[in-house]
């Protein structure tokens, strides 16, 4: 019987719809039902190689992936474009949809006038690619916590975050400016991995490909 094969999947709300997706495409998921404190859980298949799901923070399933400890991942696209890696993006499976938006306070006109932009967000190399596209050189300003409090505390003119309803942003007096991409989640696989499982790893690919088609 061939080894199982680690995959990488981010705790909270995605992870659960990562569950209701393999188990349609045939993977024993029950282990992630109550899985406690233990990390790394056997999602056995009656015709495919067994996964190993690896319960992680969202930021290090790509880390995982690209050191090749995993051979793949389920990751937020937002992730993989802040981060980048050596790794393949095999399958867009329609999970966890929203938008990366930038947003600012209402009645600001955040592109006009010369003056000093400030940007705050917890993906600066995203932002300041996409600014750098509007021709703007504005100073990103990295957050870990709650964007929406650095125009409220002076700190910054606008943020870019991933927005699903915008509630949150409407609550702090915020509006969306730009749309700049939309966001699901990704199937990336490690590029030496998909070399040694190819076959196996297609196999769960396809199988993805079908259940994630019927949603």
């Amino acid at each position: 019987m061939s080894q199982p094969i680690r995959i990488a999947l981010a705790k909270g709300r995605l992870e659960k719809q990562c569950r209701a997706l393999f188990a349609r495409a045939g993977y024993d998921c029950s282990a992630l039902e109550n899985p406690g404190r233990r990390l790394i859980h056997a999602l056995p298949h009656p015709e495919a190689a067994q996964l190993d799901a690896v319960l992680s923070k969202a930021p290090d399933v790509v880390t995982y992936v690209s050191r090749g400890v995993c051979a793949l991942g389920v990751a937020g696209k937002d992730t993989i474009m802040e981060q980048g890696g050596p790794f393949y993006e095999m399958l867009d499976l329609k999970l966890g949809a929203c938008r990366f938006s930038l947003a600012a306070p209402k009645g600001e006109d955040f592109f006009s006038g010369a003056g000093h932009k400030r940007v705050a967000t917890k993906y600066p190399e995203v932002t300041r690619r996409y600014l750098s596209g509007l021709g703007m050189d504005a100073e990103i300003i990295r957050i870990e916590g709650s964007c929406e409090l650095a125009p409220l505390l002076g700190l910054a003119d606008a943020i870019t975050d991933i927005v699903e309803t915008g509630d949150t942003l409407r609550e702090n007096g915020l509006v969306i400016l730009r749309e700049m991409f939309p966001l699901t989640a990704r199937l990336i696989v490690n590029v030496a991995a998909y070399k040694l499982r190819r076959k196996d790893i297609d196999c769960l690919i396809e199988a993805l490909r079908r259940a994630a088609e019927t949603c």
